[in-house]
């Protein structure tokens, strides 16, 4: 049995939640917490499997409430936010920083045509993420680890291209790896990351000014520029064409996905062949495994996070396992490596 606490100061989104949950003969909700004072106290009381949390509560909001649980409970945590304002955004992307998991739309009106599906989506949701092992946050700021040393293969091609595959833990691992790139890195960067709706223009500014590269929503037909990160919008895959321009486009969900690490990875195969650098970060299921076998086939270089370092070992996993990747690393030994390597491969092409 799943032992969930539901953290909302809304009555109304909370039954709907309590109701969503103990739906599933799986999930049992043990308690219910108004403000975020009372979710740290129920956390630490109870030990549940799961927190759902809301963002703007009482007393002390998702955020606060997060660091503390993630201090004295640690936690598996699932952000339940109406993705709304600037500061919704915010409250919720810090969240995560702070150890949460990820953030998920809050229910719409269960007269909605497609409320049958979100509930389901939500439950097997909160079933996966219950069974994340997470680590206790210490209430100190320690000061940064130096970057592991990293050794870059002799490489081929000049690298023209990164692109990034990240699902839950993702926001994280990009705010890490982009603030470990020099300003002047030389090659755009295109990213498709698994966020709710609506939170993409705010992590776009949530990433960008934590590094010293412009990170931006990705528009349709725009040129790739060095120093620029691309963040692939919402419900469009997002590819590049062999001018080097973003394509956005409206294709079938590949895997119930829209955008698909597998997609920009296979169009950036295509056009790019081996001057491609492809990453695959944290990330629940499969997406991105078939891009990257293109990838590889082409010639180009794949990179994976390593399973210690990673929220959720599957996309990396299975990219591994399929045998698609040519390099695992830890989080902080991605920066580097990249950094190395389209400098080396620079070299190598003059």
């Amino acid at each position: 049995m799943i032992r969930v606490l539901v953290a909302e100061d809304s009555v109304t989104v909370r039954e709907m939640l309590v109701a969503i949950l103990t739906s599933d003969p799986d999930i049992a909700v043990v308690a219910q917490a108004s403000n975020g004072a009372e979710a740290v106290e129920l956390a630490k009381q109870l030990r549940p499997d799961l927190i759902t949390m809301d963002v703007h509560m009482p007393v002390l909001d998702g955020l606060a409430a997060t660091k503390e649980i993630m201090i004295r409970a640690p936690t598996p945590i699932l952000i339940v936010s109406s993705s709304g304002s600037a500061q919704e955004v915010d409250l919720a992307l810090n969240a995560m920083r702070a150890g949460a998991l990820m953030v998920v739309p809050k229910p719409e009106n269960p007269l909605a045509d497609d409320f049958n599906g979100r509930r389901t989506q939500f439950v097997a949701l909160v079933k996966s993420m219950a069974a994340v092992k997470v680590v206790r946050r210490w209430d100190r700021q320690g000061g940064r680890a130096r970057p592991p040393t990293v050794t870059v293969p002799p490489s081929g091609a000049q690298v023209r291209l990164v692109a990034i595959g990240a699902s839950t833990g993702g926001p994280m691992a990009l705010q890490l790896i982009l603030s470990g790139l020099p300003g002047d890195f030389p090659v755009p960067i295109v990213v498709v990351q698994h966020i709710a709706a609506g939170f993409t223009p705010g992590l776009a500014d949530w990433l960008s000014a934590s590094s010293d590269l412009h990170v931006k929503v990705a528009d349709a037909g725009e040129p790739l520029a060095a120093h620029t990160v691309y963040l692939a919008p919402d419900g469009r895959h997002t590819g590049v064409t062999r001018e080097g321009c973003v394509v956005l486009v409206d294709a079938p969900p590949i895997g119930g996905l829209r955008p698909s690490a597998t997609h920009l990875f296979a169009s950036a195969a295509q056009t790019f062949g081996s001057s491609v650098a492809a990453v695959i970060l944290t990330g629940m299921g499969r997406d991105g495994v078939e891009g990257l076998c293109a990838v590889k086939a082409a010639g180009g270089r794949v990179l994976a996070q390593d399973e210690a370092s990673s929220v959720v070992y599957g996309m990396p996993g299975e990219a591994v396992a399929a045998g698609a990747v040519d390099t695992v690393l830890p989080l902080d030994a991605i920066a580097p490596y990249l950094v190395k390597l389209v400098a080396r491969s620079g070299r190598a092409e003059r």
